[in-house]
Order: C-alpha cells, then sequence, then structure tokens
C-alpha cells in the first residue's frame, strides 16, 4: 500500500513539472506571438496612429491593398525576388548534388558559399551598397576585363536593372542555405542506391533524377516554400541599398513606410495580414504542384525507380555475398 502511494505521488510530481515545462512556453507564445496577431487583425479594420483616437473603418483598409498604387506595384514586385528565389534553389540543388559525388576541397568551397547566411543581413546590404556603388568594386572590376564605365548602367538607379541587382544579393545570401539542406538529405539516401544505379550503367544524371530527387523531394518542397514565403518579405537588401528608391520598394519597405512614417497603423496591419493569406496560399499551391510533380512517388516517400533500384543493389550484395562464400 506504501508502494502505491509512493508511486502515485511519484507520478504526481511528474506530472506536476511537465505541465509546469509546457505551461511556460505556452504562455509565453501566446501572449508574445498569438495576442498581437489578433491584436493586428482587430486593428486592420480601424483608421488609427499609434497614439491618438481609433475610427472603425470596416474593411476600407483592405480595400487599399488592392487599389493604392505603390502598394501594387510592390506586389508585381515580389516577382522578381520569386523568380530569384526558383534560381536561388536550382543553383543550391545543382551544387549540392556536385558535392554528393565529392570533388576535391569540397568542405573549403561548401564553406565558402554557406559563409554568406552567417553574415548580418544589414553588413550584407551596407557591402553590396558600395558593390554596386558607381566607380566602386564592381564597375572597378568589369573596367579590368575590358568594360568602359562610360557604357556601364547605374546598377542602382537604372529600373531596368536595379532590382535584379537586389535579388542577386539575396541569391548570394541565402544560396549556402539552402544547399546544406540538400546535401543532409542526399547523405541520408541510402548508399545501396548508388551501388545499383552504377551497376546498371546509369549516369549522374540519371542517379539524379531516379535515385536523389524522388529521395530529398521532401526537402525539396521545403525549401521551395522557404524561398518563395521570402521572396514575398524581403527587406532588408532595398531597405539598407537603396531605401527603396528608384521603385526598389518592396512589400515590407513600403508597409514600413506606411506604418511609421505615414503612422497609417491600420493599413500597416491590413498589408501584414493580406501578405499572410497570400503565403498561405503559395503554399497551398506549392503543396498541389509538387503532389502532381511526384505523383509517381509511394507513399514511403520512395519511388518506383528508387524501390527497383534498392531490389537490384539487394540482389547485387546476395549474389556478391555467395561469391564470397
Amino acid at each position: 500500500m506504501e508502494i502505491s502511494k509512493g508511486w502515485n505521488a511519484r507520478k504526481k510530481k511528474q506530472l506536476q513539472v511537465i505541465i509546469a515545462f509546457t505551461i511556460v512556453p505556452l504562455f509565453l507564445l501566446i501572449l508574445f506571438t498569438y495576442y498581437p496577431f489578433l491584436e493586428m487583425i482587430r486593428y486592420s479594420f480601424y483608421n488609427m496612429k499609434y497614439i491618438g483616437p481609433r475610427k472603425f473603418v470596416g474593411w476600407r483598409n483592405y480595400v487599399q491593398v488592392f487599389t493604392r498604387p505603390d502598394i501594387i506595384r510592390t506586389l508585381l514586385l515580389s516577382l522578381y525576388y520569386m523568380v530569384g528565389s526558383v534560381v536561388q534553389v536550382a543553383l543550391a540543388l545543382y551544387l549540392a548534388t556536385i558535392f554528393c559525388f565529392k570533388v576535391k576541397g569540397e568542405n573549403l568551397w561548401k564553406g565558402f558559399i554557406f559563409f554568406p547566411y552567417l553574415i548580418n543581413g544589414i553588413a550584407i546590404g551596407f557591402i553590396f551598397k558600395f558593390f554596386y556603388t558607381r566607380g566602386f568594386v564592381l564597375d572597378t572590376v568589369l573596367q579590368v576585363i575590358g568594360f568602359d564605365l562610360e557604357n556601364l548602367p547605374y546598377w542602382l538607379k537604372d529600373q531596368k536593372i536595379n532590382n535584379w541587382s537586389l535579388v542577386f544579393t539575396s541569391i548570394w545570401r541565402y544560396m549556402g542555405s539552402n544547399m546544406v539542406l540538400f546535401l543532409g538529405a542526399m547523405m541520408s539516401v541510402d548508399d545501396t542506391l548508388y551501388e545499383a544505379a552504377s551497376l546498371d550503367g546509369a549516369n549522374k544524371w540519371q542517379t539524379f533524377r531516379h535515385i536523389i530527387l524522388p529521395s530529398i523531394k521532401t526537402i525539396v518542397t521545403l525549401n521551395i516554400i522557404l524561398s518563395i514565403t521570402g521572396s514575398l518579405s524581403a527587406f532588408e537588401p532595398p531597405y539598407v541599398i537603396t531605401s527603396g528608391a528608384n521603385g526598389t520598394g518592396t512589400f515590407f519597405v513600403v508597409m514600413n513606410d506606411i506604418a511609421h512614417t505615414s503612422q497609417k497603423v491600420g493599413l500597416a496591419s491590413a498589408m501584414a495580414v493580406f501578405l499572410l493569406f497570400v503565403i498561405i496560399v503559395a503554399k497551398f499551391v506549392q503543396d498541389a504542384l509538387f503532389k502532381y510533380i511526384f505523383r509517381n512517388a509511394d507513399t514511403d516517400d520512395e519511388s518506383a525507380d528508387v524501390a527497383r533500384a534498392r531490389k537490384k543493389a539487394q540482389k547485387a550484395a546476395a549474389r556478391k555475398a555467395k561469391g564470397g562464400a
């Protein structure tokens, strides 16, 4: 009887510890994440400043999101960063595949490519601000290889090219993190699959297409979702490098100006809610797209090609074992 009481007391203490360690993080999450988010939704229906009276305006702020030319322009500007995110993921996947097949000095190259991700975004902004400035680093390098300074564009003023210049900074910064995620997924692929592909005489492209890509489809989807989300919320490069001038102001830059300079908190809140809705829709569209692309994959995340390669590898290993015996 005493043993039973002691056991129950121990279980009770364990439950109390679990509840205590669960309640504190949940309280902080609700206090600093969900409560401000709900307040932001409420603010989006008001015409208000940070300090002063509030006037309920209903859906008027959301109507302005779709009718103000400066906001609509930022949505179109997001297409630049979306294209850049696709290029970024493609380059990261290409480099990860190269490193997966082993190259000389791969650790050094991995370090060089991943290093920009470790640099603070503001610092990167200042680096590229001087990099693109007329007559500075980029122009000097191009002159060394034979270009005339007078024929070079103004990288941050010419509206035909300035947004692409800013997109390049994002690609340079985040490509390394994408590559590391791809490499981690590729390293987890069973080595017997590569052996089976080698026995079948598959080249590197066939190995990538039929073994690597189906095996890492979850990470590919995750990277694309993160990249698209980042493209919709680009802020640091245009804010630090150009301050949003010459048609480079992204959705976040304009939202920051509306909220903190114009003090239109209600409109800025409506923009934030709208951006969240766009990101959720983009996520579902990507899920549907990847379900279609990988429609031939089995439910256990292993494609038919991978399954066949695995069986061949197992048979080859069995034959090798018999020959050794």
